[in-house]
């Protein structure tokens, strides 16, 4: 119940705190620079210079607070020793490149980028046009869809249920091996199978991502011009040439969108891989191998801060691109 009161309250203080900057600062501007009077137009000329800055003023500062220092900040802790004490270069980079779980790390999170962004921009564009094409296909999608509103620890639980092992001979509660024993073979620790299973950790993130590529590509396959299939089909156009050669061309630009988004996410993923094998059994990804040095054991904030310096690194070009293709599918 307190904790209720206290989330009530500050959504209550942000909101009127909102509107008391806002009119309060238009009211020592308006002070300031009087919009009547000799100089009249002078000063709305000035007041209107400066008050966008009193709009966009709190979030430039949060965002610099929260986005900008903790990168600069992390950037020079990279460059310090564990205790943050010490300046030692760029020993932190050396060691990354000649630890073995480092380079494990990278070569799950390419093979991730290789299958998440593909996989799930595949089957979002496959249920796209299914559902479009489907008497029911407004419910379809919310079923689809729904995953995208469970977190990724909550997918990891229940994915984890769904491979969870029992001694042969015991009743099995996870579905995978209930089939797979039904067809007379012996349980698996799907979990810990080496290779393989990075991509029962994968399923869990198409599973959440391929919703929200749907929604998107749904969105674009209607934006297709009804002219443009009309000309098709009296052209002669079967169905896959209609898809295909008609309308995937015209919604390029948005799949492109929706996989560096996703390719964006499967850099950044954590949650799934903690919770159901915690970088075990080859699995590590680089954001769980940098909370393990960040946080267990003796932690090491210089390793750390290094192995978030190489996520962003690879996050941020992908994402300048992303907003860029973004801005230029909008205008």
């Amino acid at each position: 119940m307190e904790q209720l009161l206290f989330a009530g309250g500050t959504i209550v203080a942000g909101v009127f705190g909102c509107v008391a900057w806002f009119w309060g600062s238009n009211w020592v501007l308006d002070g300031l620079y009087p919009p009547r009077g000799v100089d009249a137009g002078r000063n709305i000329l000035r007041a209107n210079m400066i008050r966008p800055w009193l709009f966009i003023g709190p979030a430039v500062l949060f965002l610099s607070l929260y986005l900008v220092y903790p990168v600069v900040n992390s950037a020079w802790r990279s460059l310090l020793d564990a205790d943050s004490r010490a300046f030692v270069g760029l020993d932190n980079y050396r060691w990354l490149m000649g630890d073995v779980k480092f380079r494990e790390s990278i070569f799950n999170n390419m093979l991730w980028l290789l299958v998440v962004p593909a996989a799930s921009t595949f089957f979002g564009l496959l249920a796209a046009q299914v559902t479009d094409r489907i008497r029911w296909g407004n419910a379809a999608k919310s079923f689809i869809f729904m995953p995208m509103a469970i977190s990724f620890v909550g997918a990891g639980v229940i994915w984890k249920f769904i491979y969870d092992y029992r001694a042969e001979g015991q009743e099995q509660i996870g579905l995978l091996n209930a089939i797979w024993t039904s067809l007379g073979h012996p349980p698996e620790t799907w979990l810990t199978l080496p290779f393989w299973n990075n991509f029962f950790l994968m399923a869990v993130l198409i599973w959440i991502q391929t919703g929200f590529a749907m929604v998107i590509l749904s969105a674009a396959l209607r934006g297709i011009p009804e002219e443009t299939i009309e000309a098709a089909i009296l052209d002669g156009a079967n169905p896959w040439q209609l898809f295909f050669k008609i309308k995937v061309p015209q919604i390029w630009g948005t799949i492109a969108v929706v996989w560096t988004t996703i390719t964006i996410v499967v850099l950044k993923v954590f949650d799934i891989v903690f919770v159901m094998t915690n970088g075990q059994w080859g699995t590590q990804v680089l954001a769980n191998l940098m909370y393990d040095w960040m946080f267990r054991g003796a932690p090491d904030y210089g390793r750390g801060s290094a192995i978030a310096i190489v996520i962003m690194a690879l996050v941020t070009p992908i994402m300048i691109w992303n907003i860029r293709n973004a801005r230029r599918e909008m205008l």
